[in-house]
């Protein structure tokens, strides 16, 4: 496994398949939700397995705290610490620009996860795409 930030067209579009197949198609999000309006401005992260795109996720700064976004990873490739690389890799990234402190909104059922991985809910459940999500932050 080896979690690279976008630097090519084609590794973009390798995070962009992957993000369709979870979330347009796996979990119904409407694709101009998924793809959005901040893909210029973030940088982008795409995990290989065997060389095979097999996971992503997205990252920006806003209001000076890094904001981790599109965190997924394709059915056949979780629970083999996949999610686990990605979001080491950002937080990486992150203390590289020098912030402090990274927040993401976090899938209901997805919190156990990102709770073994320091972050702590901060605020009450709402909707995003149809979805119950929770704000969670980590100190970095």
């Amino acid at each position: 496994m080896e979690v690279k930030i976008v630097s090519t067209e084609q590794e973009l579009q390798d995070a962009f398949s992957v993000r369709k197949q979870v979330f347009i198609h796996e979990q119904n999000v409407p694709e101009e939700e998924e793809i959005d309006k901040y893909e210029d401005e973030a940088s982008h992260f795409v995990l290989y397995d065997s060389g095979k795109p097999a996971g992503a996720g997205r990252f920006r700064i806003v209001d000076g705290v890094g904001k981790v976004e599109r965190i997924c990873v394709l059915k056949e490739n979780r629970k083999g610490g996949s999610g686990k690389a990605i979001m080491k890799k950002i937080e990486e990234y992150a203390k590289e620009k020098g912030l402090k402190a990274l927040k993401l909104n976090a899938q209901t059922q997805a919190i156990p996860f990102y709770g073994k991985l320091g972050y702590e809910v901060v605020s009450e459940e709402f909707l995003d795409a149809g979805i119950p999500h929770r704000t969670m932050k980590k100190p970095i």
